[in-house]
Protein backbone atom coordinates (compact mmCIF):
# COMPACT_ATOMS: atom_id res chain seq x y z
CA UNK A 1 0.00 0.00 0.00
CA UNK A 2 1.38 3.41 -0.95
CA UNK A 3 1.03 6.68 0.95
CA UNK A 4 1.70 10.31 0.14
CA UNK A 5 4.90 10.38 2.18
CA UNK A 6 7.22 7.84 3.71
CA UNK A 7 9.75 7.93 6.54
CA UNK A 8 12.48 5.43 5.77
CA UNK A 9 14.89 4.35 8.51
CA UNK A 10 17.78 1.93 8.61
CA UNK A 11 17.71 -0.95 11.07
CA UNK A 12 19.78 0.81 13.71
CA UNK A 13 16.68 2.92 14.38
CA UNK A 14 15.14 1.09 17.35
CA UNK A 15 11.55 2.15 16.80
CA UNK A 16 8.78 0.91 19.06
CA UNK A 17 7.13 -2.26 17.79
CA UNK A 18 3.85 -0.48 16.98
CA UNK A 19 5.53 1.45 14.16
CA UNK A 20 7.03 -1.57 12.41
CA UNK A 21 3.70 -2.32 10.71
CA UNK A 22 2.84 1.35 10.13
CA UNK A 23 2.55 2.11 6.40
CA UNK A 24 4.13 5.51 6.93
CA UNK A 25 7.46 3.86 7.77
CA UNK A 26 9.90 1.89 5.68
CA UNK A 27 12.76 -0.19 7.03
CA UNK A 28 16.08 -0.94 5.35
CA UNK A 29 18.20 -3.57 7.11
CA UNK A 30 21.92 -3.61 7.66
CA UNK A 31 23.62 -6.98 8.01
CA UNK A 32 25.98 -8.33 10.65
CA UNK A 33 28.88 -10.72 10.08
CA UNK A 34 29.87 -12.87 13.07
CA UNK A 35 32.47 -15.44 12.12
CA UNK A 36 31.05 -17.33 9.14
CA UNK A 37 27.46 -16.31 9.89
CA UNK A 38 25.64 -13.44 8.20
CA UNK A 39 22.68 -12.04 10.15
CA UNK A 40 20.16 -9.76 8.49
CA UNK A 41 18.92 -7.09 10.91
CA UNK A 42 15.25 -7.39 9.99
CA UNK A 43 12.16 -8.87 11.63
CA UNK A 44 13.89 -12.27 11.81
CA UNK A 45 16.54 -10.86 14.18
CA UNK A 46 17.15 -12.94 17.32
CA UNK A 47 18.94 -10.90 19.97
CA UNK A 48 19.81 -13.83 22.23
CA UNK A 49 21.36 -15.70 19.30
CA UNK A 50 23.46 -12.69 18.28
CA UNK A 51 24.70 -12.09 21.83
CA UNK A 52 25.69 -15.77 22.07
CA UNK A 53 27.46 -15.75 18.72
CA UNK A 54 29.42 -12.59 19.58
CA UNK A 55 30.48 -14.04 22.95
CA UNK A 56 31.70 -17.26 21.34
CA UNK A 57 33.44 -15.74 18.32
CA UNK A 58 37.12 -14.73 18.75
CA UNK A 59 36.76 -12.10 16.03
CA UNK A 60 34.89 -8.82 16.36
CA UNK A 61 31.54 -8.68 14.54
CA UNK A 62 31.24 -6.42 11.52
CA UNK A 63 28.30 -4.65 9.96
CA UNK A 64 27.50 -3.98 6.32
CA UNK A 65 25.36 -1.05 5.20
CA UNK A 66 22.26 -1.45 3.00
CA UNK A 67 22.59 -1.25 -0.77
CA UNK A 68 21.25 1.78 -2.66
CA UNK A 69 18.79 -0.61 -4.31
CA UNK A 70 17.30 -1.49 -0.92
CA UNK A 71 16.72 2.18 -0.21
CA UNK A 72 15.23 2.80 -3.67
CA UNK A 73 12.73 -0.02 -3.16
CA UNK A 74 11.42 1.83 -0.10
CA UNK A 75 11.46 5.22 -1.83
CA UNK A 76 9.26 3.80 -4.58
CA UNK A 77 6.45 3.12 -2.09
CA UNK A 78 5.87 6.86 -1.56
CA UNK A 79 3.78 9.03 -3.86
CA UNK A 80 5.11 12.53 -3.20
CA UNK A 81 8.13 12.65 -0.90
CA UNK A 82 10.43 10.69 1.39
CA UNK A 83 12.44 11.48 4.49
CA UNK A 84 15.26 9.13 5.40
CA UNK A 85 16.93 8.75 8.81
CA UNK A 86 20.24 6.91 9.04
CA UNK A 87 22.85 5.87 11.52
CA UNK A 88 25.63 8.42 11.97
CA UNK A 89 27.74 8.70 8.82
CA UNK A 90 30.81 8.51 11.08
CA UNK A 91 29.79 5.01 12.17
CA UNK A 92 28.37 3.50 8.99
CA UNK A 93 28.04 3.84 5.22
CA UNK A 94 24.25 3.74 5.52
CA UNK A 95 23.93 7.50 5.04
CA UNK A 96 26.04 7.51 1.88
CA UNK A 97 24.06 4.59 0.49
CA UNK A 98 20.77 6.43 1.12
CA UNK A 99 22.08 9.59 -0.55
CA UNK A 100 23.32 7.64 -3.57
CA UNK A 101 19.91 5.99 -3.84
CA UNK A 102 18.24 9.41 -3.77
CA UNK A 103 20.50 10.61 -6.59
CA UNK A 104 19.80 7.52 -8.68
CA UNK A 105 16.08 7.22 -8.03
CA UNK A 106 14.68 9.28 -10.89
CA UNK A 107 17.04 7.69 -13.40
CA UNK A 108 16.21 4.18 -12.21
CA UNK A 109 12.47 4.48 -11.55
CA UNK A 110 11.56 7.07 -14.16
CA UNK A 111 9.71 9.46 -11.89
CA UNK A 112 10.52 12.45 -9.72
CA UNK A 113 10.31 12.18 -5.95
CA UNK A 114 11.34 14.69 -3.31
CA UNK A 115 13.83 12.95 -1.02
CA UNK A 116 15.73 14.31 1.97
CA UNK A 117 18.26 12.16 3.83
CA UNK A 118 18.98 13.04 7.47
CA UNK A 119 22.25 11.95 9.02
CA UNK A 120 21.02 11.40 12.58
CA UNK A 121 24.59 11.92 13.89
CA UNK A 122 23.48 9.31 16.42
CA UNK A 123 22.20 5.73 16.59
CA UNK A 124 19.41 3.63 18.12
CA UNK A 125 16.99 5.93 19.95
CA UNK A 126 18.85 8.94 18.61
CA UNK A 127 17.49 7.95 15.22
CA UNK A 128 14.09 7.36 16.80
CA UNK A 129 14.03 10.94 18.10
CA UNK A 130 14.48 12.25 14.55
CA UNK A 131 11.97 9.81 13.03
CA UNK A 132 9.29 10.69 15.59
CA UNK A 133 9.82 14.41 15.03
CA UNK A 134 9.44 13.86 11.30
CA UNK A 135 6.18 12.03 11.90
CA UNK A 136 4.92 14.86 14.11
CA UNK A 137 5.80 17.50 11.53
CA UNK A 138 4.20 15.50 8.71
CA UNK A 139 0.99 14.97 10.65
CA UNK A 140 0.85 18.69 11.47
CA UNK A 141 0.78 19.37 7.74
CA UNK A 142 4.08 21.18 7.19
CA UNK A 143 5.41 21.34 3.66
CA UNK A 144 8.38 19.23 2.56
CA UNK A 145 10.60 22.32 2.43
CA UNK A 146 9.54 23.45 5.91
CA UNK A 147 10.25 20.02 7.35
CA UNK A 148 13.71 19.90 5.76
CA UNK A 149 14.63 23.09 7.60
CA UNK A 150 12.96 22.15 10.89
CA UNK A 151 14.31 18.61 11.10
CA UNK A 152 17.92 19.62 10.58
CA UNK A 153 17.61 22.12 13.42
CA UNK A 154 15.91 19.52 15.61
CA UNK A 155 18.61 16.93 14.91
CA UNK A 156 21.23 19.35 16.17
CA UNK A 157 19.45 19.59 19.54
CA UNK A 158 19.30 15.84 20.24
CA UNK A 159 21.80 14.58 22.81
CA UNK A 160 22.90 10.96 23.04
CA UNK A 161 24.53 9.44 26.12
CA UNK A 162 25.56 5.86 26.73
CA UNK A 163 27.28 3.48 29.10
CA UNK A 164 28.33 0.03 27.92
CA UNK A 165 29.45 -3.07 29.80
CA UNK A 166 32.26 -3.53 27.30
CA UNK A 167 33.81 -1.38 24.59
CA UNK A 168 35.31 -4.35 22.75
CA UNK A 169 33.36 -3.92 19.52
CA UNK A 170 34.11 -0.20 19.42
CA UNK A 171 37.82 -0.85 20.05
CA UNK A 172 38.19 -3.44 17.31
CA UNK A 173 36.16 -1.42 14.82
CA UNK A 174 38.30 1.67 15.43
CA UNK A 175 35.29 3.76 16.50
CA UNK A 176 36.78 4.83 19.85
CA UNK A 177 40.18 5.41 21.47
CA UNK A 178 41.89 2.13 22.25
CA UNK A 179 43.82 3.67 25.16
CA UNK A 180 40.69 4.78 27.00
CA UNK A 181 39.04 1.47 26.25
CA UNK A 182 42.01 -0.51 27.57
CA UNK A 183 41.99 1.44 30.85
CA UNK A 184 38.24 0.92 31.17
CA UNK A 185 38.64 -2.82 30.63
CA UNK A 186 41.55 -3.39 33.01
CA UNK A 187 40.39 -1.20 35.90
CA UNK A 188 36.62 -1.76 35.63
CA UNK A 189 36.29 1.94 34.92
CA UNK A 190 33.15 2.48 32.89
CA UNK A 191 33.30 5.56 30.66
CA UNK A 192 30.20 7.69 30.24
CA UNK A 193 30.13 8.44 26.52
CA UNK A 194 28.36 11.12 24.52
CA UNK A 195 27.71 11.63 20.84
CA UNK A 196 29.30 14.76 19.39
CA UNK A 197 28.41 15.59 15.75
CA UNK A 198 28.11 11.92 14.97
CA UNK A 199 31.33 10.89 16.67
CA UNK A 200 31.91 9.51 20.17
CA UNK A 201 33.66 11.25 23.05
CA UNK A 202 34.17 10.42 26.70
CA UNK A 203 32.12 12.63 28.99
CA UNK A 204 32.87 11.12 32.38
CA UNK A 205 33.82 7.85 34.05
CA UNK A 206 33.20 5.86 37.22
CA UNK A 207 34.24 2.60 38.80
CA UNK A 208 31.55 0.01 38.08
CA UNK A 209 28.38 0.04 36.01
CA UNK A 210 26.00 1.34 38.68
CA UNK A 211 28.10 4.42 39.43
CA UNK A 212 28.66 5.12 35.75
CA UNK A 213 24.92 5.00 35.10
CA UNK A 214 24.34 7.42 37.98
CA UNK A 215 26.91 9.78 36.51
CA UNK A 216 25.18 9.58 33.15
CA UNK A 217 21.85 10.45 34.75
CA UNK A 218 23.44 13.48 36.43
CA UNK A 219 24.69 14.74 33.07
CA UNK A 220 21.30 14.23 31.44
CA UNK A 221 19.57 16.24 34.18
CA UNK A 222 22.17 19.01 34.14
CA UNK A 223 22.08 19.35 30.36
CA UNK A 224 18.29 19.59 30.28
CA UNK A 225 18.43 22.79 32.35
CA UNK A 226 14.82 22.37 33.48
CA UNK A 227 13.36 21.95 29.97
CA UNK A 228 10.19 19.86 29.81
CA UNK A 229 9.61 19.92 26.04
CA UNK A 230 11.71 16.86 25.23
CA UNK A 231 11.06 13.15 24.87
CA UNK A 232 13.13 10.78 26.98
CA UNK A 233 14.12 7.69 25.03
CA UNK A 234 16.11 4.79 26.46
CA UNK A 235 17.30 1.70 24.64
CA UNK A 236 18.84 -1.29 26.37
CA UNK A 237 20.50 -4.51 25.31
CA UNK A 238 18.64 -7.25 27.17
CA UNK A 239 18.58 -5.16 30.36
CA UNK A 240 14.96 -4.03 30.91
CA UNK A 241 15.23 -3.66 34.68
CA UNK A 242 18.34 -1.49 34.34
CA UNK A 243 16.56 0.68 31.77
CA UNK A 244 13.51 1.11 34.01
CA UNK A 245 15.71 2.01 36.96
CA UNK A 246 17.45 4.68 34.88
CA UNK A 247 14.06 5.99 33.71
CA UNK A 248 12.83 6.30 37.29
CA UNK A 249 16.00 8.08 38.39
CA UNK A 250 15.60 10.66 35.64
CA UNK A 251 11.87 11.13 36.19
CA UNK A 252 12.51 12.00 39.82
CA UNK A 253 14.27 15.15 38.58
CA UNK A 254 12.68 16.01 35.22
CA UNK A 255 9.47 15.88 33.19
CA UNK A 256 9.05 14.89 29.55
CA UNK A 257 6.36 15.00 26.91
CA UNK A 258 6.95 11.30 26.23
CA UNK A 259 8.99 8.46 27.70
CA UNK A 260 10.03 5.46 25.61
CA UNK A 261 11.97 2.33 26.54
CA UNK A 262 12.94 -0.15 23.82
CA UNK A 263 15.12 -3.22 23.53
CA UNK A 264 17.86 -2.91 20.94
CA UNK A 265 17.72 -4.59 17.58
CA UNK A 266 20.70 -6.02 15.71
CA UNK A 267 23.11 -3.19 14.93
CA UNK A 268 22.63 -1.50 18.31
CA UNK A 269 23.10 -4.87 20.04
CA UNK A 270 26.31 -5.51 18.10
CA UNK A 271 27.89 -2.28 19.30
CA UNK A 272 26.37 -1.97 22.77
CA UNK A 273 26.68 -5.64 23.82
CA UNK A 274 24.57 -7.15 26.58
CA UNK A 275 23.70 -4.72 29.36
CA UNK A 276 24.43 -1.56 27.38
CA UNK A 277 22.23 1.51 27.87
CA UNK A 278 21.65 4.45 25.51
CA UNK A 279 19.74 7.60 26.51
CA UNK A 280 18.61 10.39 24.21
CA UNK A 281 16.78 13.61 25.00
Amino acid sequence: MSCNYRIVVDSCCDLEEQYRSDERFGFVPLSIQVGDATIIDDDTFDQADLIKRIAECPESPKSACPSPEAYMDEYNKAEDHVFVVTLSSKLSGSYNSAVLAANLFEETHGRKLKIHVVDSESASVGEVQVAMELLRLEEEGHSFEEIVELIEKFRDTVKTYFVLNTLETFIKSGRISGIKALVATTLNIKPVLIGVKGGIEQLDQAIGMRKALSRMVEHVINDLKGRADRSLMISHCNAPERAMRIRDMILEKAKFVKVVIVDMRGISTMYANEGGIIITV
